[in-house]
């Protein structure tokens, strides 16, 4: 099992040249005392007093958590929801820099997505590196906006479902949902289970998010992809996010499924509810750049992945480009940026107690960069684990 392969083990010090603490400005020359798989003692240090045992970086800042993430590895979720596939997943999300992951099952027949929703209650149980739960994406969306998920599998929620997921006992669950398609009542005993749902491949109108919204919702899937755009007198999903002052977002900062301007916009509108996630597929630190998903071929070509049509499926981004790419082109800082990666989905997931800053008691779950905010080492509470490519 991969597992056995990972390379980790117990670190007491690291030395921060620069660290993103979680705040909006850097510290620098920062030594963290981790014990127990958490952070001990943050203190500032002159560079010939570090402990010669310390992990010297350059760049410091706290774990990645990527909500919504497919495959790595040459791995699927959605057609291999295993304990393996789980662990490629994480391996391959370290080597962008990620430390927690929500693996992501789409759309499939029936409840096919109760053999997912056990791998990741086995992975938590056993103990998998940087596993904090899963994403369920789909069936419950809208047939008007499938994106690549296969209209066919597409239903309403059923109060099957509801019991299926309240048993849920793998740690967070994040349920995107079209709510427009929703019978009555559904949306609440959804939330009713501990579910953090968003909104996402829906054709929903304005009204019927801030409905939503009293009911539960709490942001939205990949936001401006495969949902109802913003016109002058329609505001759509994406008018209805962007004038929230409560809902969250992800997005795919990769310049293919939003472009630049649009994720500028995003940036400047929900700072501290932009949540950055890569929607990768399996080709991420994998081999193969062709794949099928939902029966049909997709193929990796000039860094983003598509069907025969044209049609996005996911996309080949880890993490940390994420970040450098709302960096440059949505003109954040590199702080606030690091935030849309940690910061802001922890506290979307409910964990900003914990994770998403670095803070005396927080686990100790870091990415570490060199000078280029290219990841180098990740930290996943308290473990350094190699963020090497695979032989």
């Amino acid at each position: 099992m991969l597992r056995r392969e990972t390379r980790k083990c117990p670190i007491q010090f690291v030395f921060a040249k620069t660290l993103f603490d979680g705040g909006l400005e850097p510290r620098f020359n920062i030594l963290i005392e981790i014990e127990n798989g958490r952070i001990k003692s943050l203190c500032g240090l002159n560079e010939k007093d570090v402990p010669l045992n310390a992990l010297n970086a350059p760049i410091v800042a706290p774990g990645f958590i990527d909500i919504q993430i497919n495959g790595a590895m040459d791995r699927q979720f959605t057609d291999d929801p295993t304990l393996e596939a789980i662990e490629a997943i994480a391996t391959g999300a370290r080597q962008g820099g990620t430390a927690h992951v929500l693996p992501t099952f789409t759309t499939a027949p029936g409840e096919t997505y109760l053999t997912a929703l056990r791998a990741v209650e086995k992975a938590v149980t056993v103990g998998v590196p940087g596993v904090l739960g899963m994403h369920l994406e789909g069936p419950f969306l809208s047939p008007e906006r499938p994106g690549i998920h296969s209209v066919a599998n597409i239903r309403p929620l059923e109060d099957r479902d509801i019991k299926n997921l309240g048993e849920f006992k793998g740690g967070k669950l994040l349920v995107t949902i079209a709510p427009e398609h929703q019978a009555d009542g559904m949306l609440k005993k959804l939330v009713a289970t501990k579910a953090i749902v968003f909104a996402g491949h829906s054709d929903a109108t304005e009204s019927q998010i801030r409905i939503a919204e009293v009911g539960g919702l709490v942001g939205a899937t990949h936001l401006f992809n495969a949902m109802s755009q913003m016109t002058g007198r329609a505001p759509g999903v994406v008018g209805a996010i962007l004038s929230s002052t409560s809902l969250a977002a992800g997005i795919i900062a990769d310049g293919h499924h939003v472009s630049w301007p649009n994720l500028a916009v995003a940036a400047r509108l929900l700072p501290d509810r932009l949540c950055l996630v890569t929607d990768a597929m399996s080709t991420l630190a994998g081999k193969n750049t062709q794949f099928c998903i939902h029966g049909k071929t997709v193929r990796l070509k000039d860094g983003k992945i598509t069907d025969d049509n044209g049609r996005l499926a996911g996309a080949h981004i880890a993490m940390d480009e994420c970040v450098r790419n709302t960096i440059r082109y949505a003109n954040v800082t590199p702080a606030r940026a690091v935030a849309m990666a940690s910061k802001n989905p922890a506290s979307v997931l409910g964990l900003h107690q914990e994770l998403g800053s670095i803070k005396v008691g927080y686990r100790a779950s870091l990415t570490i960069f060199n000078k280029d905010m290219e990841t180098t080492n990740v930290i996943v509470d308290g473990e350094i684990i190699k963020a090497e490519m695979p032989v």
